[in-house]
């Protein structure tokens, strides 16, 4: 998700671009916030003729630092693992002053229906105007210059979620799916908790040992990582269905007593979380609800 873009003058210049694997470098945008660590990952991949993974936020300090940094080389493709506006924002600019063609899982889409009385909190960081000249669906595999990448389907975080396998790098760019700093935001409408589970269990079955995130540092051992992510959701889940025998019978009323150790100004986002792991089990069966799956419902023990 992105933080609310400042002037642009507010924005500091970015360091050059930084090796973080075999034919990587990774320049992180001037976009930091509880939501995107120190900022947006921007990837290089190869040389001479690049492919860039996820372009950034519209921030045109950071544009112009991809571009000096590859003053004497040639952008072949742009990739975007998400239409999140913190990674695709800048695709218009490097599109139109680079004239490579845009890759991605496909325009942005809910993972369903909007409930009635339902509210998207998370319009203003989707990127409705995305178009991917090329759609990539999972195993599609993009060739440049010394470099094949690996389209892999992870949605969950956002329906269109896609993570890039590097071949001959045992390395996977894993966009917002999977990071080392923070666990992902998982939001219905947007996002989907039986996808995003889904999606772990598809990385974890793949033999790469590191992953590169869109946010924060790389994750050194990506089967341990995506380990842990599972268990903490499996936990949470089980901390839901707690608070529901306990009592509790509203998303708020379980946000206050799960969340109570966190800034409650991460309330609305850690409330969605909650959201996501209650569609799960609506659909199970171990809950039901009033009729409306959605943050105004009222939910009770299967």
């Amino acid at each position: 998700m992105a933080e609310i873009a400042r002037p642009e003058s507010a924005h500091p210049t970015p360091p050059p671009p930084v090796a973080v694997g075999m034919g990587v470098r990774r320049l992180t945008a001037p976009n930091p916030g509880p939501f995107t660590a120190s900022g947006t990952n921007t990837y290089i991949v190869g040389s001479g003729r690049v492919a860039l993974v996820d372009p950034g936020p519209d921030i045109p300090a950071h544009v112009d630092a991809l571009l000096a940094a590859l003053a004497d080389e040639t952008v072949s493709h742009i990739l975007v693992t998400h239409t999140h506006r913190d990674h695709s924002g800048a695709v218009a600019a490097l599109r139109a002053r680079t004239g490579a063609p845009v890759l991605s899982g496909g325009p942005h889409r809910l993972s369903r229906a909007l409930q009635p009385g339902e509210a998207n909190i998370l319009d203003d960081a989707n990127d409705t105007g995305h178009r991917p000249d090329i759609v990539l669906g999972d195993g599609d595999a993009v060739d440049g210059e010394g470099w094949r990448i690996e389209a892999i389907a992870t949605p969950g975080h956002t329906a269109n979620h896609i993570a890039l396998a590097l071949a001959g790098a045992d390395l996977i760019l894993s966009g917002d799916h999977v990071m080392g700093w923070s666990t992902s935001i998982v939001a219905p409408p947007d996002g989907d908790m039986s996808d995003y589970m889904d999606s772990l269990d598809r990385l974890a079955a793949r033999p790469e040992r590191r992953l590169l995130p869109g946010h924060g540092p790389p994750v050194e051992d990506a089967h341990a990582r995506i380990a842990e992510l599972r268990r903490h959701r499996l936990a949470r889940e089980a901390a839901i269905l707690d608070r529901i025998h306990s009592g509790d019978s509203t998303i708020p009323a379980m946000v206050a007593a799960i969340y109570r150790d966190i800034d409650p100004g991460l309330h609305p986002a850690a409330a969605r979380s909650v959201l996501a792991h209650l569609e799960v089990l609506v659909r199970r069966g171990d809950v039901f609800t009033d009729g409306l799956v959605n943050l105004g419902g009222r939910f009770l023990p299967g």
